[in-house]
């Protein structure tokens, strides 16, 4: 079985922290996700994540008005610059210290970053693409200028549409106007007059007038004209009676809610602002007038945004984890997706291998799809933490378990519940299996030591299983069904015969703990992990232990920040809480408290690689040494609320307690231990998937990015296209040429300019993201081409080195496998009329061919001499007469024919 999986793509967490971004053309939507930055399609309805990492949770990113560069910056002010259409990252730079702010010129040549309370201005690096020689330089980040002055950290930074000037507005109450190089005749403004800090600030359309918005809800209209009372048009025209004033005033009028965000679409006047109460209001500036208002979560809205078209407002929750996107006209949901509030429990892949269901202790079940990566549906009705959940053969059927005492069945195609499931008393379920045939559900749990037994049919309970001294923590049912196997806390594992309602064996003793159970897809063995971090593999039909092995070493490591032991000595850290065989039963995948995978080799018994889920020092327990600098008298640094009483009151205050109007002063930050609950392998075993602290990890073999090399060439002609195909001889870039240029003549030009001996060389590096198209445009040949063996070619070689990726995209590429199936169907029907039509006509031919050959030498026989060399060592005999005919071969192997003396023909 292949190893190198690698991280693929993040589900279950959408948003987190920090600011969103709409691409430039409106259609991508860019999210922070920890420390990591997601990227949705909001046209296709597709999601990926891009594939490098920070060392903390990203705070704030920035986009080139081209789109080509994203700037990620986290918490400490450590930025990387991406390629996005590449996903690389190209450039690591710190600025040093924490960004508060950031933003693009419209011309692309420079950005303005807020670092506190200052000001810096920088140019953008240039790309490989951009510049003369094609490579990266040592030093990209250059910075052109620092502006001082504010008083408080920047919110937030606005740059003029000719990229001349910007606004800065800061908790300090004020805006100020800054100008990118020296103007003649400018200074440096302040804009002061608002009594809270400064949520932002922005030019109108026509840069007459400035909009600032304070988180009071203040917003405040200022314009650069005369001092009131001035009459004199000579006095108006001094530039001394001109600065800017505010002209208007307006409020926003939100009860107890204060102001969280806002945003301004100046192409069309649009102003909207989100509060601490979940909603958002719409207004039409410069009169304020209140387009409308809408509810869209239970908690504050942390950031807003509007696409360049002005049709879509997306928003961001931070503490729910949900994302919005809003279009305003129709009043309709374009996306609104949310992850999980609490740490996801399990996760069960779909017998397709198509949808992940993932359950967590907020006590819902979500529904994702691996190909959008999109939350699908979401399951309410559980009234606790829901723990387990499994499939049933068929995979339209999901059972869960919950701790509020119930076990329920989940229909997913009308999405809904059938069925309930619960015992005498009040029980806390743990754990669940579920027989194959999907007939039997068995259950266990913390409060009671027994296993309880439903039938799907008729939802009674069937059976109580007793035996364990202990609570219940692990249920598997063997692949093939009959065979139940349960492991608790009292140190033993017991295989039941659920049909029989025995035990097919003595209890399994072991020397902890059980954690978790597996049963490998053959039914002949099953791996227990325990407390004290061993492995053991048994054999079921012996129940003796066959194998074993230690993995303390392998999993342990990351010390949480309250520890006071180093992390090799460190015990929570030190067992497998989940474990997993592989689709072929070859490897087992273990995970457990600690920022490690493993996955292990089961014939061997060995380490084959081990997997880090995070270098996020934003969670607890990724640092392998603590620095002592970090620890005071109070405690963990990381974990003192350093800002004190000047925190904002509403950053505290418990909107769980009725009435709660002023901040909890014990309230104290927190900082998510990183751990993985459970993993899955998929059903054609070419990914996993772990649930981690962070979200839903997907490791995969066939990661690599759908790039069209050509993306960013614009000098693709049919004249160079042609020039490629007959000078070059690169049949590959030809075929990739003509399929971007997308004419049909040119398209078959090239491709029945290739040599049939290059076909699976060109196909092999042919780019996934074209070979749909290259698949349908075959069939298409198959079916009209006289060239049937040339297309066959192509078929075959298509299936066999994009076989993987066919297979893993079925739903994208099914008409295109169905077009080469009718394409292959209809070619071997006409092969085969052709063939029944002609085998009468072929053998009247040979008939009459072999006819017309045995007379002739029949009529030669009498006029001329044969000639026969004999072989070596044999000897030399006269051919009769009669042998000229028909027979001439069988006498010629006969060595004892016996003739007549006149029948003899001399040889001379």
């Amino acid at each position: 079985m292949k190893t190198d999986f690698k991280f693929s793509n993040l589900l279950g967490t959408v948003y987190c922290q920090g600011n969103l971004l709409f691409s430039p053309d409106g259609t991508h939507l860019y999210s922070p996700v920890g420390n990591r930055v997601t990227v949705f399609n909001l046209v296709d309805n597709k999601s990926y994540t891009l594939p490098f990492s920070h060392r903390k949770n990203v705070a704030r990113i920035g986009l080139t008005p081209q789109g080509n560069l994203l700037l990620s910056i986290d918490e400490d002010g450590q930025a990387i610059l991406t390629n996005v259409p590449r996903r690389v990252a190209m450039y690591h730079f710190s600025f040093r210290s924490a960004v508060t702010a950031l933003s693009f010129s419209p011309s692309g040549r420079y950005f303005a970053v807020g670092l506190g309370r200052k000001l810096e201005v920088w140019h953008v690096p240039s790309t490989p693409d951009s510049n003369a020689e094609g490579d990266l330089e040592f030093a990209p980040f250059v910075r052109h200028h620092t502006h001082v002055g504010h008083f408080d950290d920047v919110r937030h930074i606005e740059w003029s549409s000719d990229s001349r000037f910007f606004l800065s507005a800061s908790k300090d109450l004020t805006a100020r106007i800054w100008s990118l190089n020296p103007e003649g005749g400018f200074t440096p403004t302040v804009l002061s007059g608002h009594r809270q800090g400064l949520v932002g600030a922005w030019f109108s359309k026509d840069q007459e007038t400035i909009y600032t918005v304070s988180k009071d809800g203040a917003v405040f209209d200022w314009q650069y004209t005369a001092r009131p009372g001035t009459d004199n048009e000579m006095q108006v025209e001094d530039e001394s009676n001109l600065q800017w004033r505010i002209v208007n005033r307006h409020y926003f009028m939100q009860n107890s809610a204060t102001l969280r965000c806002a945003s301004f679409h100046p192409e069309s006047n649009l102003l909207v602002a989100g509060f601490s109460n979940g909603l958002f209001g719409l207004y039409e500036m410069p009169d304020f007038n209140m387009i409308h208002t809408l509810s869209i979560s239970q908690n504050e809205i942390d950031y807003v945004t509007i696409n360049k078209s002005g049709e879509w407002l997306a928003f961001g929750a931070s503490k729910l984890g949900q994302l919005l996107v809003w279009e305003w006209q129709s009043e309709s949901y374009i996306l609104k997706q949310q992850g999980h509030f609490d740490s996801m429990n399990s996760l069960i892949y779909s017998p397709d291998g198509q949808r992940i269901v993932t359950t967590a202790d907020d006590g819902k079940i979500k529904v994702w799809d691996i190909e959008s990566g999109f939350c699908i549906v979401t399951f309410t009705e559980h009234t606790s933490g829901v723990t387990a959940c499994e499939f049933a053969k068929k995979g339209n059927v999901l059972f869960t378990s919950s701790l509020d005492g119930s076990i329920r069945a989940w229909d997913l195609i009308r999405f809904r519940n059938f069925r309930t499931f619960t015992a005498a008393e009040r029980l806390s379920f743990a754990c669940m299996a579920v027989d194959p045939s999907g007939e039997v559900v068995a259950a266990g749990s913390l409060d009671s030591f027994d296993i309880h037994i439903w039938s799907v049919q008729t939802g009674q309970l069937l059976d109580r299983l007793t035996g364990h001294e202990g609570p219940v923590s692990s249920l598997a049912f063997a692949p093939n069904g009959g065979l139940l196997v349960s492991g608790s806390w009292d140190r033993t594992a017991r295989i039941w015969s659920i049909f029989d309602r025995t035990q097919t064996s003595e209890p399994l003793q072991l020397q902890a703990d059980i954690l978790d159970i597996a049963f490998r897809p053959d039914s002949l063995q099953i791996a227990i992990s325990t407390l004290d971090g061993q492995l053991t593999f048994w054999a079921v039909s012996e129940a003796e232990q066959v194998a074993g092995l230690d993995g303390r070493r392998d999993v342990s490591g990351g010390r949480k920040i309250t520890d006071r032991r180093t992390a090799a000595n460190v015990a929570g850290t030190k067992s497998f809480s989940t474990i997993r065989y592989s689709t072929d039963g070859s490897c087992l995948l273990a995970a457990g408290n600690s920022k490690y995978i493993c996955l292990y080799s089961v014939t061997t018994m060995v380490l084959l690689k081990k997997y880090t889920v995070s270098v996020n020092l934003s969670l607890s327990g990724t640092q392998e040494f603590l620095s002592s600098r970090h620890i005071t008298e109070a405690g963990p640094a990381g974990l003192l609320d350093e800002q004190g009483e000047a925190s904002d009151l509403e950053d505290r205050i418990d909107r769980t307690l009725p009435g709660a109007k002023r901040g909890d002063p014990s309230a104290r930050k927190r900082m998510p231990e990183v751990r993985v609950n459970s993993v899955g392998f998929s059903p054609n075993g070419s990914a996993f998937c772990a649930a981690s602290t962070e979200g839903l990890l997907i490791y995969s073999l066939d990661n690599h990015v759908q790039f069209d090399p050509f993306d960013l060439n614009m000098e693709i002609t049919p004249a160079s296209t042609l020039a490629v195909l007959k000078q070059d001889k690169d049949y590959l870039k030809a075929l990739v040429m003509a399929f971007r240029l997308n004419e049909a003549g040119l398209i078959q030009r090239v491709f029945q300019a290739i040599p049939y001996t290059d076909i699976s060389l060109v196909v092999e590096h042919f780019p996934s993201v074209y070979v749909a198209r290259l698949l349908r445009y075959v069939a298409a040949q198959t079916e009209q081409s006289p060239h049937v063996e040339f297309c066959l070619l192509w078929i075959k070689a298509l299936v066999d080195k994009h076989g993987a990726w066919l297979s893993a995209n079925r739903g994208k590429v099914d008409v295109e496998l169905r077009v080469v199936a009718r394409a292959l169907s209809k070619m071997k029907d006409e092969i085969r009329k052709l063939a029944d039509d002609n085998v009468y006509m072929v053998d009247y031919l040979l008939g009459q061919a072999a006819g017309d050959k045995a007379g002739a030498a029949a009529a030669q026989g009498d006029e001329m001499l044969l000639e026969w060399t004999p072989v070596a060592g044999t000897e030399v005999k006269a051919l009769p007469l009669s042998a000229t005919g028909p027979a001439l071969h069988d006498i010629l192997d006969d060595d004892e024919v016996e003739v007549g003396e006149e029948d003899w023909i001399g040889l001379e």
